[in-house]
């Protein structure tokens, strides 16, 4: 959201004030303090209790009968999840747009891997009969995730490019009462001398009109 609030007063008229930014950077600060706090108290409630159940625990962040690979990927989760943390919590930091959007460039990535493969996994390992399945996501797999990503992203894209102009009174209907024209010069055009699909010609007429 934050980096989509940059993007978005950047190449839109739409006025996004640092204060508002900066106030959901702080509340993702004390989001990310209850996730740490509720994954530590399930590490110290596994590992002090010591019972049957720190097997998943165990395999997770130290392997289990040698099998281990997804250890490399909960411990980076956990170190981009703390960095991301304290980069949030000092007002300095998060107040600097450069460490602000690296911060949640790691924390999307860090909570991506630790509630997907870090959640999930584990608690199918070991399985009913002791044994032990390894997992590690393949090409197809990554590609896929990709896509998927790719497609909601296209899809607000879409929706970003009729409501922020609507927002700020930028679309209306032309003279002919069908023609949608949508006037926000810094979002929708791209090509000069054309205005949603639309000569300046046409547009400078209908606007007489």
């Amino acid at each position: 959201m934050i980096v989509l609030f940059q993007v978005i007063r950047k190449y839109t008229k739409t006025n996004i004030r640092n204060e508002a930014i900066f106030k959901v950077a702080e509340l993702i600060a004390y989001a990310m303090f209850i996730n740490l706090f509720l994954l530590g108290a399930e590490v110290f409630k596994e590992y002090y209790s010591n019972t049957i159940h720190l097997a998943p625990m165990q395999y997770l962040y130290q392997g289990l009968k040698g099998h281990s690979d997804l250890v490399p990927y909960i411990w980076t989760a956990t170190f981009f999840n703390v960095t991301a943390f304290i980069l949030f919590l000092i007002p300095q930091t998060r107040e600097n747009f450069v460490t602000l959007n690296i911060g949640c460039v790691l924390i999307f990535i860090g909570v991506y891997i630790e509630k997907g493969m870090g959640l999930v996994i584990p608690g199918l390992v070991p399985d009913v009969l002791g044994g032990i399945y390894e997992y590690s996501p393949t090409g197809i797999e990554i590609l896929l995730t990709i896509g998927i990503w790719a497609t909601g992203l296209f899809v607000y894209t879409m929706l970003l490019r009729v409501a922020i102009p609507i927002l700020n009174g930028d679309f209306h209907v032309g003279a002919d009462g069908v023609t949608p024209i949508i006037g926000d010069d810094r979002f929708i055009v791209r090509r000069k001398g054309f205005v949603s699909g639309i000569a300046d010609d046409d547009a400078d007429g209908e606007a007489r009109a």
